[in-house]
């Protein structure tokens, strides 16, 4: 691993743990990680290669990412205060972002200590035509897990805020409405 990929991989990790103390859902909770992400995209991502079965690989791994964003988004608090929205990463999302972070890293450390013969193999034997899937299939996993994680932190503060407007400004009509289809 280079000092890039160390730099991005951490900095990808803290992203989350700076999300464990509440704080302001503002622009930076979207641009810090989806800047780092298209850092890593652009570094790394030369091409998506789609021979053999190298799409059902980058397939899975973009589903895992999905999965992982998904859940993170749903396990991160998002409470509104007035008109400001606030978000805090409960324990579930931290493990899941470290989970999908660290398999990606771990990956990489076995591979460049030991593991690329093993990698080599599982590759012929699957019809994984290249390294190039891999490297594909591990940052469009990253990718997919963060857009995800953010969409899903977005969807649940536009609820929250119409949530909290349909109560203050909605809450007597809606009785009265409920009172007629009575």
């Amino acid at each position: 691993m280079t000092t890039t990929d160390w730099i991005t991989d951490i900095a990808l990790l803290l992203v989350v743990f700076r999300q464990l103390r509440e704080g302001r859902l503002d622009a930076k909770s979207y641009l810090i990680p989806l800047g780092i992400v298209a850092f890593v995209a652009h570094t790394y991502l030369d091409s998506v290669p789609t021979a053999g079965n190298d799409l059902v690989l980058i397939g899975t791994l973009v589903a895992v990412g999905a999965a992982l964003g998904i859940a993170g988004g749903v396990y991160t608090r998002v409470r509104q205060v007035g008109t400001e929205l606030y978000i805090k990463a409960g324990a579930v999302s931290a493990i899941l972002w470290v989970l999908g972070m660290g398999a990606r890293m771990g990956f990489q450390l076995w591979v460049d200590h030991g593991g690329a013969d093993d990698v080599a193999r599982f590759s012929l034997e699957h019809q994984i035509t290249t390294g190039d899937a891999w490297v594909a299939a591990f940052v469009l996993m990253a990718l997919t897990e963060v857009v995800t994680r953010l969409a899903t932190i977005f969807v649940r503060g536009r609820m929250a805020t119409r949530e909290q407007r349909r109560a203050a400004g909605d809450g007597p009509r809606v009785a009265v409405a409920a009172d007629r289809a009575v």
